[in-house]
């Protein structure tokens, strides 16, 4: 009993019963993670700059990538991998949830809710739409969707077995999310800042609506911060903290819509899935997490910052501070792995037209985003 108690708790830690297996995967993220900052600062230095022009996490995802395309990463090497994709980045973003107050993330959550629910129906159905005209299967362009309109790769992985797709057919659509999944991820941070001209709140809103992944969202956001608040002192929320908020509340409705498009796509074909989708099942507990600091952060402000009871106030200002750096710290190792995970060879096999479908839905998801940002933009100023 006791050995089967220990078993749960080695999987709930590191997804595995061996946590010696992380470490050469985990060792070669860390270290891609710190030379990416170092080469941020030598680049900075170099052009006589105050800012860098390329930021560190995204130094990060290139240098992973181009070692993954050239040298390639073996076998050993995807324990830790999938430990830093998946333990670390839910990790650093739990913590994120100290950078804000409960009510920060209450009004951010409120005001981007109807843009939230515009952009994922207009990813689902739009794709739908596409798929038919170029005549693929319906299973695909049901995977494309709900992984465009809410959570990339973790919702068609979701949705797969409730329609019953082929293994090909979910390779092909985590495939297509990917490829603008991590475009988006490198240019949104500029198109919102140098082409679009929108402040970091609804640059916030325009990340977390209408970039796939939640590390995605995480990694452009954090560029975003490094590229043009890294000089601004005492913004909150920042447009990494906006855009991670937006992207968890559209993480939510996982719950929801994936449920609705399986019972959707079996009654339209009339064909019966032996699988059962389990709404609680899709909640994605580590939102709760980053609630959970959020309000942490709400009541020690409350407490010790105004009220001075409980505790020194300069050493909560130094803990959060500490907890918001080791956020970064993980952030940036879990970028590091994605870099580590993109083979660019696998996406060229993908054809032209899942590719179409793919550049459809994530266009008409940003259009859709930056259209109600701008229609919604005197609401969103009183975010602060």
């Amino acid at each position: 009993m006791r050995k089967r108690k220990d078993s749960r708790i080695l999987n709930f830690l590191f997804g595995m019963q061996n946590p010696v297996k992380i470490i050469p995967g985990l060792a070669l993220t860390v270290a891609i993670a710190i030379i990416g900052i170092q080469l941020t600062k030598w680049i900075k230095v170099l052009l006589n700059l105050k800012q860098s022009p390329v930021s560190a996490i995204m130094m990060a995802i290139v240098l992973g990538i181009i070692i993954k395309n050239t040298i390639g990463v073996s076998q050993s090497f995807q324990h830790g991998l999938g430990f830093g994709l998946k333990k670390l980045l839910r990790l650093g973003i739990i913590l994120m949830g100290i950078r804000l107050s409960i009510f920060n993330v209450l009004q951010i959550g409120a005001l981007s809710v109807g843009i939230v629910v515009a952009c994922i129906s207009t990813g689902i159905f739009l794709t739908l739409f596409v798929t038919r005209k170029l005549g693929l299967p319906e299973r695909l362009g049901t995977l494309i969707g709900v992984g465009t309109g809410i959570c990339g790769a973790s919702a068609i992985v979701a949705t797969g077995p409730a329609i019953e797709a082929e293994e090909d057919e979910v390779a092909y659509a985590i495939g297509t999310i990917t490829i603008f999944g991590i475009m988006a991820m490198f240019l949104y941070p500029y198109l919102s800042h140098l082409v679009l001209s929108l402040s970091h709140v609804e640059a916030g809103i325009f990340m977390g609506t209408s970039i796939h992944e939640t590390a995605q969202v995480a990694g452009a956001g954090i560029m975003y911060d490094q590229l043009w608040l890294g000089q601004s002192q005492g913004v909150t929320p920042t447009g990494a903290d906006v855009a991670i908020v937006t992207k968890l509340v559209r993480n939510a409705f996982m719950a929801l819509a994936i449920p609705f498009m399986a019972y959707t796509y079996i009654k339209r074909n009339k064909v019966s899935s032996r699988k059962k989708v389990s709404i609680i099942s899709l909640f994605p507990v580590f939102i709760l997490g980053f609630i959970a600091m959020a309000v942490l952060r709400s009541m020690g402000d409350y407490f010790v910052v105004s009220r001075n009871l409980l505790w020194n106030a300069e050493a909560w200002n130094s803990l959060c501070s500490i907890v918001k750096q080791w956020a970064g710290y993980f952030l940036a190792v879990a970028m590091a792995g994605i870099g580590l995970g993109t083979d660019i060879k696998k996406l060229k096999k993908l054809g032209a037209k899942p590719f179409w479908v793919g550049l459809c839905a994530a266009v008409s998801v940003g259009i859709v985003s930056f259209l109600l940002i701008k229609i919604a933009s005197p609401f969103l100023a009183v975010i602060k």
